[in-house]
């Protein structure tokens, strides 16, 4: 899994993605992505880009290794939402990791 063994230089997908109704009025120059629901844990970044290693190494390090969760294969996404400012100290964005109970 692409998370288990976390590293913030890695190179990974990203997608620009916005919430709609239905699949009908979508432009051909644009794909769909169908999220899948779920258990996820939700963390909030605070500050510019440049502090998200710290964030990411805080939940992939410290509190998915003690917490009673292991990732689940799903899609990790984040919210930005009306606190996001692009490379700003003040900016905040919502970071969803997927989970399920360890067995």
């Amino acid at each position: 899994m692409y998370f288990s063994n976390f590293d913030s230089n890695a190179d990974f997908e990203k997608w620009a993605t916005i919430e709609v109704t239905d699949f009908d009025k979508v432009p051909d120059e644009m794909e769909t992505f169908t999220l899948i629901g779920g258990l996820y844990a939700v963390f909030m970044h605070k500050g510019d880009v440049s502090t998200a290693p710290k964030t990411f190494q805080y939940i992939f390090a410290t509190w998915l290794p003690s917490s009673d969760y292991i990732l689940d294969n799903r899609p990790h996404f984040e919210i930005l939402g009306e606190k996001y400012k692009n490379n700003d100290p003040t900016s905040e964005e919502e970071i969803w990791i997927p989970i399920h109970l360890k067995k």
